[in-house]
């Protein structure tokens, strides 16, 4: 079960990401590494919490097993990002709620691993 570290991680992470999708909401694509920054910090933050060492290059691995929805986002970014206030408000909540996905997904992740090695 996550403790309040967890949830402030993942929450954390998510604001930030709304933030930054809503102000590169114009320019499709451009989020994109911004996004995977924060959220590798994220699961590296999580893995932490749970007392595992990770590399950056192994918390970004698990950014992209945990993004299969990411396709989604990009096709969504696409046909309304463009749009000056309704883009930046999907492309804002979108990026928001994919980070918290991915957040919970390690979270369980990581709680999960525990299990297994306890």
């Amino acid at each position: 079960m996550a403790g309040t570290g967890v949830h402030a991680i993942i929450h954390s992470a998510a604001v930030a990401a709304g933030g930054v999708g809503a102000g590169l909401a114009q320019v499709p694509g451009s989020d994109g590494p911004v996004l995977v920054t924060i959220q590798t910090g994220m699961i590296l933050g999580i893995a932490q919490q749970y007392g595992v060492s990770l590399t950056k290059a192994a918390a970004a691995d698990l950014v992209m097993t945990f993004a299969a929805s990411m396709a989604g986002r990009g096709v969504s970014q696409v046909l309304v990002g463009w749009i000056p206030g309704l883009g930046n408000a999907i492309n804002a909540s979108t990026a928001a709620a994919i980070t918290e996905a991915i957040g919970w997904a390690a979270d369980a992740y990581f709680a999960d691993s525990g299990r297994r090695t306890a």
